[in-house]
């Protein structure tokens, strides 16, 4: 739940708390802030002989300075919850409703739905809004709004909302009945450069995927099963259908672009647990084209910027949540898709020298904790004396070596062949492999090894030695 920044401070005399007038243990005066809504409601309440505010209904309006800056300390003072508790005591949020209803000032707009949001953050506020449909409604409703920051302090509201599990459900149901909220979702994520909002918006539909498999279930059908509004031109009556997964693409793009990590943490996962269900992977994979462009998007991330030759071992640990969902995601795509030309092998071995790499200095962490990860990825973490910290590293192990063992039975003897040439591998590479992969993965590893001895029987013959196991069953 985030705090928005501080407005401009001020020294305004009139701010002065006297005796009997603060709000709860604050220093914040019950008059001042009494008034600075009722200079809200005046501010909605249009002059009778304003004709210009009649006959321009629709054209925004800025919000004057000294308005805005009393509004703002509001904002930040909504934080407290002795304030938040005063506002909703006093009525803000209809007062809120108002300004969503009749503002045409996008800058008021986006400042009463951020002190919604920093009083939504107090958990007694929280359930009051949420219990209040006509509010809930107006606020999902501001998820159409055209203006960025009003949509990022929408889906801020909405997150600290939905990581409050006493009326997490209440917008899940709402959400989930509100067809808009997936058009204007998918629009901010597929239309958007702001990353920030990427970001956020990301949060909000990561959250709720997590919370409601059904729903997330239902955003996964909508795309096949009706469309939205916008005409694909104008002289034809057909629309265009939105996806989930080509809109999360195109947010992953635009957050990449930018670096910023956090927020590609987020999408990955997003995707990660679209895979958890079939129809999921199906959206993933549901064209050639769809497929293979979430399988390059997710290669080049996984194989140019993740865990690199010359970063450290440690980074591993760093980047293991991120890890984690890529090559889930890469893995499922793999497993359904094993007749698709965009995943052959000799298409992806800079894809298999990574998963290497990363066992590589997934190896060098687990030496200095002393942690075995190398045991059945069956058993539970807690069994086998694994720490909080690590259970996220034997997460990335099992899916990184499930993964290898699946290509390495799909390597020919061409595959082998380039792989050697380009060093993608080596003996040492491939006892690494061998290391992690077995005694799980033995069929795989033995049929490597069967192409092996045809493209470089020296190089089998060492790797066997080094495994004896493995040449008693050759």
């Amino acid at each position: 739940m985030d705090r928005n920044p501080s407005p401009p401070s001020s020294d305004s005399e009139e701010e002065a708390v006297v005796a009997g007038d603060s709000i709860g243990n604050t220093v914040y005066s019950k008059h001042w802030l009494f008034s600075v809504l009722t200079k809200l409601i005046e501010f909605l309440t249009p002059q009778k002989d304003d004709a210009s505010e009649l006959n321009n209904v629709e054209e925004e309006v800025e919000l004057e300075e000294d308005m805005e800056n009393v509004i703002c300390k509001v904002w930040d003072m909504s934080m407290d919850k002795d304030v938040a508790l005063f506002l909703q005591e006093f009525n803000a949020p209809d007062i809120f409703m108002g300004v969503f209803a009749k503002s045409k000032c996008p800058r008021l707009t986006e400042i009463c739905v951020g002190i919604l949001g920093n009083m939504a953050c107090c958990q007694e506020v929280c359930m009051s809004i949420s219990n209040d449909e006509n509010l809930g409604q107006m606020v999902l409703q501001r998820l159409c709004d055209s203006d960025s920051p009003t949509l990022l302090e929408t889906s801020r509201l909405l997150l600290t909302c939905l990581c409050q599990s006493e009326v997490a459900d209440i917008w899940v149901k709402r959400i989930r009945e509100n067809p808009l909220v997936y058009d204007c979702t998918c629009f901010i994520m597929s239309s958007s450069t702001n990353v920030e909002l990427l970001v956020k918006i990301g949060e909000v539909v990561d959250k709720l995927f997590d919370l409601d498999e059904e729903l997330m279930l239902d955003w996964i059908k909508k795309g096949s099963q009706w469309s939205v509004t916008q005409p694909v031109d104008d002289s034809s009556n057909e629309h265009q259908v939105i996806k989930i997964v080509p809109c999360l693409l195109e947010a992953t793009k635009q957050i990449r672009s930018e670096k910023h990590s956090e927020g590609l943490d987020v999408y990955m996962h997003i995707l990660q647990l679209l895979t958890t269900v079939d129809e999921g992977i199906q959206a993933i994979v549901q064209s050639p084209d769809s497929g293979k462009e979430t399988w390059s998007l997710l290669c080049d991330l996984f194989c140019s910027e993740i865990c690199q030759p010359d970063d450290p071992s440690i980074i591993v640990q760093e980047q293991k949540t991120v890890l984690a969902s890529i090559l889930s995601v890469l893995s499922a795509i793999f497993s359904s898709q094993t007749k698709q030309e965009f995943v052959k092998i000799q298409k992806n071995m800079p894809l298999i020298d990574s998963l290497i790499r990363v066992l590589r200095n997934m190896d060098e962490c687990v030496k200095r904790s002393g942690v075995n990860l190398n045991k059945s990825k069956s058993e539970e973490p807690e069994k086998l004396g694994i720490a909080e910290e690590d259970c996220h590293l034997k997460i990335v192990k099992d899916i990184c070596c499930e993964l290898l063992s699946t290509m390495l039975l799909e390597m020919s003897k061409e595959n082998i062949l380039e792989g050697l040439k380009q060093g993608h591998l080596n003996e040492e590479k491939c006892s690494c492999v061998f290391q992690n992969l077995l005694p799980e993965y033995l069929s795989s590893v033995k049929s490597f090894l069967v192409v092996l001895h045809e493209v470089d029987h020296t190089l089998a013959d060492s790797l066997e030695n080094n495994f004896p196991s493995l040449k008693l069953q050759t």
